[in-house]
């Protein structure tokens, strides 16, 4: 196999509780779980058939079940320094812990970061598995969420064992 067809984005969409997931995965990781707030058409949703693909499936559905509380599929997910080194913070957050801004950023290193480190969540590129939803506010407020603050809810709810699929 040629080394562009390792990294060439299959793409595939998800049906989920939190609304239309649209995946993207090279052969060997997925790189892109993202939330779309405006559905394509129906006959505009090309899927992918790929063993990663078919992975992130069966383990979100699993996880919305209530039966999966960590993801074992392969990610990528370049980014620069910085925003990897909160990305693999989020990935340390347990299912079902919440942590504030602030103690990801003294966990990142630097707790003056707070603002880059919301930014970083914000870019955040596989959503749900990289578990961003699961920074909130030193108050206890939601706060930010790329993917909107109903599916924060729902998603912190569901950990939580309040919405059982």
């Amino acid at each position: 196999m040629k080394y562009s067809e390792r990294n060439t984005l299959h793409f595939a969409w998800i049906d989920s509780p939190v609304g239309l997931l649209r995946a993207g995965a090279t052969d060997r990781a997925l790189r892109v779980l993202e939330f779309i707030n405006t559905p394509p058409a129906a006959h505009t949703r090309h899927n992918a058939d790929t063993a990663i693909l078919d992975q992130v499936r069966r383990e979100l559905d699993e996880y919305f079940a209530g039966s999966r509380r960590q993801f074992d599929i392969s990610l990528s997910y370049p980014g620069t320094p910085f925003q990897e080194r909160v990305w693999t913070v989020l990935r340390g957050i347990a299912y079902g812990e919440q942590l504030s801004y602030l103690e990801q950023s003294r966990r990142v290193g630097d707790v003056k970061a707070i603002r880059a480190v919301a930014q970083a969540n914000g870019q955040n590129p596989i959503a749900i598995i990289i578990p961003c939803h699961r920074v909130i506010n030193a108050d206890g407020r939601l706060g930010g969420f790329g993917g909107g603050l109903l599916r924060k809810q729902f998603l912190l709810d569901l950990e939580r064992g309040d919405r059982l699929l």
